[in-house]
């Protein structure tokens, strides 16, 4: 909004929210495309890249979604976004792991030491369920049913759901907790996964771990991240035959679209799934065996 804002003042438009309209947002919208990466950010150097369309899509939205806010509470009669179309954003194909590079990344954890077992059950978790770090971080004891293979997560929106976990996760969890779980430094805290000295992991303390090992690894072409194994967890789902519905509610999507790109992600196994399932293949033809030059 800031942005916008500025925006308006340096092209002498109007800053009254009930004059602005659809040609004032489509002068945004060019103005965006046309800035550098950084251009008005009061730390980072201005990069020679213009922005991205993710980033211009982004910014769009949040100020429509104002916009919206300002009809709900009566102080405009219309959303000037109606009749006015977003740019998209690219579609991209963000690198997942490969099954070899999981198998690195696992191998350089130390398992026998209290924390290397954190962190080799945080990852799996990740890896098997698809969560969010958000989400992740604040599991507690009481969310979790291990006999039964299942999670409890509050998602975005404060949306509960439930999600299974297989047997190998299910055992890596009874272990941690059981054996290498610190002592909590605060009384009754519930949070499952702790640092050494017992406090609840943030989200930056496992996006840091996970990337260290992801260095150790000497990973190369892909990101490494918790995000990066919540792509991997889907991916890899869809491809050992897990159907895109069940995807959307491990996930916590609250529609189809999102998880739709994992299945196009997912495509690139195309070749593979054509061996099994070639409709020519799959007719029964007669093998005919080549006739040699003699003719015989």
């Amino acid at each position: 909004m800031r942005y916008f804002e500025s925006f308006l003042c340096s092209s002498n438009l109007s800053l009254d929210i009930s004059r602005i309209g659809r040609g004032e947002i489509r002068l945004f919208t060019l103005f965006l495309q046309q800035q550098k990466r950084f251009s008005c950010h009061p730390f980072n150097h201005v990069q020679e890249e213009n922005l991205s369309g993710y980033t211009i899509n982004c910014y769009l939205r949040s100020i429509r979604a104002f916009f919206s806010w300002l009809v709900s509470e009566g102080v405009i009669a219309g959303n000037p976004f109606d009749r006015v179309k977003i740019p998209r954003p690219p579609k991209k194909i963000i690198p997942a792991f490969s099954q070899h590079q999981v198998q690195q990344l696992l191998a350089t954890i130390d398992v026998s030491k209290t924390e290397g077992y954190r962190d080799y059950a945080v990852i799996l978790t990740l890896l098997d369920t698809g969560l969010r770090i958000s989400e992740l971080c604040s599991l507690c004891l009481s969310d979790l049913w291990l006999e039964d293979g299942m999670l409890k997560v509050m998602g975005k929106g404060d949306k509960e759901r439930l999600i299974p976990i297989g047997r190998q996760v299910q055992r890596v969890l009874w272990r941690y907790i059981n054996r290498h779980r610190p002592e909590p430094a605060v009384p009754n805290c519930d949070s499952l996964f702790l640092t050494r000295d017992g406090r609840p992991l943030t989200k930056d303390r496992v996006e840091k771990i996970i990337g260290r090992y992801g260095n150790k690894a000497g990973l190369k072409g892909v990101r490494c991240s918790p995000h990066t194994l919540r792509h991997t967890a889907a991916i890899t789902f869809l491809r050992n035959g897990g159907d895109v519905f069940s995807l959307q509610r491990m996930l916590g999507h609250s529609s189809l679209e999102m998880t739709r790109r994992y299945c196009d992600i997912a495509d690139i196994d195309v070749k593979r799934a054509h061996m099994t399932a070639s409709p020519v293949d799959n007719l029964g033809l007669p093998t005919r065996r080549r006739r040699g030059r003699s003719g015989k």
